[in-house]
Order: C-alpha cells, then sequence, then structure tokens
C-alpha cells in the first residue's frame, strides 16, 4: 500500500522538509560541513512512510533544490552559466535525490527493513556512477567531496574508490530511519543495527588504522608558485609570456638555496607560438638548471595542428622537455583546445613521478592509469575560479587516496596544496596573498599500491546489482 491514515499537517511537513533543506544548504557545496550531510536526508526519510506519493516527492525534491541553491552565485554569476542550464544543473539531481526517498518509502511500507536501508544508497551511488561515466564534468557534485575534512572515511576511498564514501555517508541515515520507521519484528531490527554498527565502526577502524600506517618514503623538497595580478592574467603576446615567465623565473632562483627538487607553475600561464617555443625552452630550461629541480610549467602551444593546452616538464640536466597535453578540457572555456591523448612520467631517484593538468583530476580513471604504473607523486598546474578553490582542489587530493600517491598542486586564483596519499594537506596557501606566492614543502614520494586502483569501480558495479536485485524482487513478487 502506498498510503496509511494517519497522514501529518504541513506543519510537520515543513518540519522535516527546513532541517533537511538547511543541511544540505550547509553540508555540500563549496565549503562544506561534512557531518550535516550525513543528517540531511534524515529527516525526510524518517516522514516518508506517513506521506502521500506526491507528498514525499514534492517536499523531498524541495529540500534536495533549496539545499543546491548554495552553488546558485558560483553557477551563475563565476561560471557564468546560462540560467536554463543552471536550473537543470539544479534540479536533476534534486529529482533523483526525491526518487531515492521513494523507494524507501516503497521498501518501508512493504515491511522489507533491510531493503529499504540498501536500496536508497545503492540507488544514490548508481546515479552517481552513471552520471561520471557520461558527463562531461565527471565526478564533479558528487557527494563524497563534502566529506574532505573527515580523514578517517576518506581512506575507504582506496578500497572502493568515491563510490565507497558516498554509500557510506547514504547508508547511515537510511538504516536509522528503517530503524524507527519499518515495521519489522525486533530480532530483525537488532540484526541490522548491530550489522550496520559493526560496518561502520570497521570503517572508521580501517580510517584511523590507514592514517597511522603511513610507510617510510623518499621526501621530495617541492616549490608552488603562482600570481594573481591582472597583469600577469593571461598575456596574449609572445613579448608579454616571455616577460611573465622571466619573472616566475625570478620567483624560482630565489629558491636555490632551498635544494627543490621540483618547481610547478600554474596552468595556461601564456600562449607561445611554434617560432617563439625555442626562445621559451630556453630561458626555462635554464631556470630548471640554475636551481636543479624539474620545472613544470602550464603553457597554451599554437602550432599549425591547433591550441594545445599544455604542461611542458624541464630537467635540470639540460635534455629536451617532456611535454603533457591535457585531456579533459572545460567547456565553453577551453573547447578551442585539441585533446591530449598520453601520460607524461618522470623516472626520478624519488621514485616514478607524472603530470596531469587541473579538470584530469576530476577522472578518476587517468589517475588510476597512473597508479598502475607506479606513479609516488603527481604535479598537477591548473587554474581555478577563486571561489572554488577549496572544493576543486580537494577534489584532486581524493585522487591520491583512492590510488596511493602524492599530489603538489599549482593553480592560480586558487589554493596551492601538497597532499599525501592519505589526503592529509602537508601544506597550501591562497594565491591571493601576495603578488607571487611560493608554497615550499616535502611530501612522500614513494608509491603506496590500493585496491581500489587494481580493481577500479567494482564498488560502484556491486552498488548497481543490489539495486537491480531490490528492484527485480519487487517485480517478482508482484507477479
Amino acid at each position: 500500500m502506498d498510503s496509511k491514515p494517519d497522514r501529518p499537517h504541513a506543519g510537520i511537513i515543513a518540519g522535516s522538509l527546513i532541517p533537511s533543506a538547511l543541511a544540505f544548504y550547509f553540508g555540500t557545496g563549496l565549503h562544506p560541513i561534512w557531518w550535516l550531510t550525513w543528517l540531511a536526508p534524515l529527516p525526510l526519510l524518517l516522514i516518508a512512510p506517513r506521506l502521500s506519493l506526491w507528498q514525499a516527492f514534492a517536499s523531498s525534491l524541495l529540500a534536495s533544490f533549496i539545499g543546491g541553491l548554495n552553488l546558485w552565485h558560483y553557477f551563475r554569476s563565476v561560471l557564468e552559466v546560462p540560467l536554463a542550464p543552471t536550473i537543470i544543473f539544479m534540479v536533476l539531481p534534486a529529482c533523483v535525490f526525491a526518487l531515492g526517498v521513494l523507494l524507501f518509502r516503497r521498501f518501508a511500507l512493504r515491511g522489507d527493513l533491510l531493503k529499504a536501508a540498501i536500496v536508497y544508497p545503492a540507488f544514490w551511488v548508481s546515479y552517481e556512477f552513471l552520471t561520471a561515466s557520461i558527463s562531461i564534468h565527471s565526478t564533479y557534485g558528487n557527494l563524497a567531496y563534502n566529506q574532505m575534512n573527515f580523514l578517517p572515511i576518506l581512506q575507504i576511498a582506496s578500497i572502493a574508490g568515491i563510490w565507497g564514501i558516498s554509500f557510506c555517508v547514504m547508508w547511515f541515515p537510511a538504516a536509522i530511519a528503517a530503524l524507527f520507521v519499518v515495521p519489522a519484528q525486533a530480532r530483525q531490527k537488532k540484526l541490522l543495527a548491530v550489522s550496520v554498527g559493526i560496518f561502520f565502526l570497521a570503517v572508521l577502524i580501517f580510517g584511523e588504522w590507514r592514517l597511522r600506517a603511513t610507510k617510510h618514503a623518499p621526501l621530495v623538497t617541492v616549490a608552488l608558485i603562482a600570481s594573481d595580478l591582472p597583469e600577469n592574467y593571461l598575456p596574449r603576446t609572445e613579448e608579454d609570456t616571455l616577460r611573465l615567465l622571466q619573472d616566475y623565473a625570478a620567483e624560482g632562483d630565489a629558491l636555490s638555496a632551498q635544494h627543490v627538487q621540483a618547481i610547478v607553475l600554474p596552468e595556461k600561464i601564456g600562449v607561445v607560438r611554434e617560432a617563439y617555443l625555442s626562445q621559451t625552452d630556453s630561458l626555462l630550461s635554464d631556470t630548471a638548471a640554475r636551481t636543479g629541480a624539474v620545472l613544470v610549467v602550464g603553457l597554451i602551444r599554437r602550432d599549425s595542428h591547433g591550441l594545445w593546452n599544455e604542461a611542458r616538464i624541464y630537467s635540470p640536466d639540460g635534455t629536451a622537455p617532456l611535454t603533457y597535453e591535457k585531456q579533459h578540457m572545460l567547456p565553453p572555456f577551453e573547447s578551442q583546445f585539441t585533446v591530449g591523448t598520453s601520460r607524461a612520467l618522470l623516472h626520478r631517484p624519488s621514485g616514478l613521478w607524472g603530470v596531469t593538468i587541473c579538470k584530469d583530476m576530476d577522472f578518476p580513471q587517468l589517475s588510476r592509469q597512473y597508479a598502475l604504473e607506479g606513479t609516488g607523486l603527481l604535479l598537477v598546474p591548473a587554474w581555478d575560479f577563486d571561489a572554488d578553490g577549496w572544493l576543486h582542489g580537494r577534489m584532486a587530493v581524493l585522487r591520491g587516496v583512492e590510488d596511493g600517491f602524492s599530489i603538489a598542486r599549482a593553480p592560480r586564483h586558487g589554493i596551492l596544496s601538497v597532499s599525501d596519499d592519505r589526503g592529509r594537506i602537508l601544506a597550501e596557501s591562497a594565491t591571493s596573498s601576495k603578488p607571487f606566492v611560493t608554497l615550499v614543502a616535502q611530501v612522500p614520494a614513494q608509491h603506496d599500491s590500493t585496491l581500489y586502483s587494481r580493481w577500479g569501480n567494482w564498488f560502484a558495479w556491486l552498488s548497481v546489482l543490489l539495486l537491480f536485485l531490490s528492484l527485480f524482487s519487487t517485480t517478482k513478487r508482484r507477479a
């Protein structure tokens, strides 16, 4: 049955909708309060079995949509997304959340305790997995990124990937709600409560163990340099680009006494045509030789074949620079660039280093490929939008937890950050704090093989299977 006689009045519905909406608003977005995300669905799940089908759907959609308004200014004013796509970006996840609540409601009304608890997180992870598989933005917006300040839960990503975090966050309120609202035997509820408690205890114990079980690894001294000065925004002429590169080179030269082993500059520092490339390479190769550091510089390279968003990698021994072309562009800002297809690997005394650029870190598959080759340190030029500096930087950090490597990320208009393979921020600095901001830190560079890097998205597929089995069993019962 899909109805019950004791319908709550509007005040009780609002009393569930408003707390959920507020928890979503402050528990997600660009600066989330992580623990609120765990509680946000709970009021709606608790009341859903007492609501009609459409009441449950409408109140859940409205709560999620209101919570999503925390990104309204970011979409409209920062990214300048048109009104219609912005509304779609906010309504679609809200509708999916509401459908998840309806699935919970269905099994709760049928007295199926286990399925009520499990179908909701399985449905949500299946949605996120599908979205990441087909979206040009991949995992952007994934619920797991709201947990970046909760280090113990992050460690499950080394086993189950980002999907394991989302599942935990959604299973917690679903299990609690199921225990309170599903009419089931006390023995069944006790068994579910004990099972869920053991699961989360195991996850947290594993997380704490992994945080404490850091292996000894070679330390690499890295330096990240960025400038947000308006005149350094994006030089259009080669002369202006060379002037800016000389300024960066001077900042690098000042680090000589600190014996840095890698220097990373931001993405798209300037535009260089083929005719000026040798002059650019000479300047930057000399800088690498003087500092004794590998120098990674993000440039826009224009040649007869197209426009490339490229990282050029200079070795202190003076060998020809390696190149890495960005593989994942941000439309419409980067639609004019040719997409890269290969990785860049550096064999260094401390181990294997890799290079990616900014949005590449939103896509778990590319980082997995680096991990499978044994990469211990990833050097990442980037370019953020100030407002999203914390979130986009932390999205990259999670790739290191999934795949067992450290990350040195140098954006402009963001936060310079150095992190280890446990997701700990070893050093960070806002790029807006000085005309030229330099961050120097030591970072472990030894690869730590993870189950996720070897098995990939197995947990996401398991969630899809759980969802299918739950729905199939319902259909079979009806037949």
